[in-house]
């Protein structure tokens, strides 16, 4: 039985029963969500009771439980604990194995229905457009043929009356003709549509619409199968739990089996027994004789002289009664005033445990805001230089940390320190430039500073060793960091200046502000303007925004493009021409140049002939 053969003109009854069948499937997903929740609810009460009824720790209760029928109901309480863990375990494996795959293969049988779906109807759509056309065709046939018959009539009648010219019969017979020959061509049209539209109707009927309902079939009995196992799950996952409850259950039933009535019958006798006999016969006494009344009280006398017990005696008798019992009973507790270092060998409270690392807690505290305090020192907080006052450990990451920065502005002053001599060296080469003694100043307030810096290391290195020294483990490993900016500064004397080709290398504008290259303007500018220009040599695009304010740069913006008037000579600038008006230097390092390989030659050799 095929739905695609049974069911050919059922597309909207499927397509509702398909749906049906997916609400289903989300209603039972909902009914194992709330299973699931009652589940975890019922989990967490039966906890929640074990826990309620627990013995308290320290308590009197605690005595209690060495009955036999007490202990069986501790060992109840417990199992209810473990019982509660498996309806937990039912919740998650319902949750994982039912939930969760079946809200996914909803999620996907949903897109797979909305395919077949849309298929169907495309199919659909498909044949009515056949018909449309089928009915399109059959309509013009039938218009061309009642054409075809009033062209007839009217040429038969114009041929039958002999007052109509020759010429008008003769154009009544021909349009006669064309008009049978479009109901021809018409008919011809229509027939071709006719076996068009049966074939697409048949292969429709009995290929398309059986395959799309075969498809949904298949779809719709794997939801029927999904559905079923997932059933089968739901009641897998309780049988699975079955023997650990049963488990627990028989542990319950251990526990209840154990209890012995005899034996908590003796522990009651072996609690409560004070071991005295029990109080003998009271003799007669005759009071008729009064010899015999005093040897009725002499004997009873004599009765209680030998620790016999008679509980309407009080006052001495009965503090001599029970000196068994208060021999047996365990000392009492020492006064809540006393302390514990009044007991020999006696442990020490919690008060006094906890007091030294209470204090230490508060040494903590109070330096803690010595540990973070680097920057304070910087700007001239309260604490030792040298860190003297962090842990080990802290004191030297804090040293390190400091060696480490002071390198850094070691660096920086030496990247400043080369630049500014190979300004130096342009200067001294090309006079029109600048005055070359004018940055001899910076010069030496930068060999200064990278002195005093050097000091500075030198002083925090030792401080480092010293701590270093006392922590072996890191010796060598920080012995290397500290000797990293020797390393450091000999290879940025002996690198060149194109390498740095980060905007935030030694040619910002920062350092070239802290250059303060002020060269003052003379006469001789004014010569050097009026000079002939450099011919251009080449093209360069801008990497970076360069804002040349000191003289002899020019500004440039990012991705700009300009001409190339004198390339870079070693000292790590670039001629560049950006109009007639507006030339000057900036970084190599920040444009990317394009020589023209001729001009470069005429270049050359025009400076061999200027030299």
């Amino acid at each position: 039985m095929s739905w695609g053969t049974e069911l050919w003109d059922q597309f909207d009854n499927l397509e509702k029963h398909t749906q049906w069948g997916i609400d289903v499937l989300e209603k039972y997903i909902k009914f194992v969500k709330e299973r699931t929740e009652i589940e975890l609810s019922y989990a967490k009460q039966l906890r929640n009771l074990s826990k309620k009824y627990q013995p308290k720790k320290n308590s009197k209760e605690e005595e209690e439980y060495r009955y036999t029928s007490t202990r069986a109901f501790l060992a109840t309480l417990n199992e209810m604990n473990d019982y509660a863990g498996q309806h937990e375990v039912i919740s998650e494996n319902m949750t994982s194995l039912i939930i969760g795959e079946l809200t996914r293969y909803v999620q996907e049988l949903k897109q797979e229905r909305k395919s077949h779906f849309h298929d169907g109807r495309k199919a659909q759509q498909h044949i009515e457009t056949c018909w449309k056309q089928l009915e399109a065709s059959k309509r013009r046939f039938e218009r061309d043929c009642k054409e075809a018959d009033r062209a007839q009539q009217y040429f038969e009648k114009m041929d039958a009356d002999i007052n109509v010219t020759k010429a008008d019969v003769e154009k009544a017979r021909q349009q006669a003709q064309l008009r049978h020959q479009m109901a021809e061509d018409s008919k011809a049209e229509y027939s071709s549509t006719l076996q068009k539209f049966n074939s697409e109707q048949h292969d429709h009927y009995y290929t398309h619409i059986p395959n799309i309902f075969q498809k949904i079939q298949e779809m719709e009995e794997r939801r029927i199968v999904r559905i079923g196992e997932s059933m089968k799950t739901f009641a897998d996952v309780d049988r699975q739990v079955i023997p650990i409850i049963g488990k627990c259950l028989d542990e319950i039933t251990k526990a209840a089996e154990s209890v012995d009535h005899k034996n908590d019958s003796q522990m009651v006798i072996e609690a409560f027994k004070s071991g005295f006999e029990p109080p003998g016969d009271v003799d007669f006494e005759d009071f008729t004789q009064p010899m015999k009344r005093t040897v009725s009280e002499s004997s009873l006398s004599n009765s209680r002289g030998d620790g016999k017990y008679e509980p309407k005696f009080g006052g001495k008798s009965k503090g001599k009664l029970w000196p068994f019992i208060k021999k047996n009973k365990p000392p009492p507790p020492p006064p809540a005033s006393a302390s514990p270092s009044a007991v020999p060998n006696g442990p020490q409270s919690p008060k006094q445990q906890k007091e030294p690392l209470s204090h230490r807690f508060n040494e903590f505290m109070t330096s803690k805001p010595k540990i973070h305090c680097f920057r304070s020192l910087k700007r001239g907080g309260a604490g030792p230089e040298d860190f003297s006052n962090l842990p080990p450990e802290q004191r030297r990451k804090k040293l390190q940390q400091k060696v480490d920065e002071l390198n850094k502005d070691i660096q920086k002053e030496m990247d400043q320190r080369d630049a500014l001599t190979k300004m130096k060296d342009v200067y001294i080469k090309n006079p029109q430039m600048g005055d070359a003694a004018s940055v001899d100043h910076r010069l030496s307030e930068l060999e200064q500073n990278i002195e005093k810096l050097r000091l500075e290391v030198q002083k925090f290195e030792g401080w480092l060793a010293d701590v270093e020294g006392r922590l072996p483990a890191r010796t060598e490993q920080a012995r290397r960091q500290s000797g990293l900016y020797e390393a450091q500064n000999t290879s940025a004397v002996n690198s060149c200046a194109q390498d740095r080709e980060s905007p935030d290398g030694s040619y910002t504008e920062e350092q070239s502000q802290e250059t303060e290259m002020k060269v003052p303007a003379t006469d001789f500018d004014d010569e050097f303007d009026d000079e002939e220009p450099l011919p251009t040599i080449g093209t360069c695009k801008a990497l970076y925004t360069f804002e040349g304010q000191n003289e002899g740069t020019i500004s440039v913006a990012e991705g700009e493009m300009l001409y190339v008037i004198e390339e870079d000579k070693g000292d790590g600038w670039t001629r560049i021409r950006r109009n007639e008006d507006e030339e000057g230097y900036v970084p190599t390092s920040y444009v990317e140049v394009y020589l023209d390989k001729n001009a470069k030659d005429v270049y050359k050799s025009l400076q061999k002939i200027s030299e």
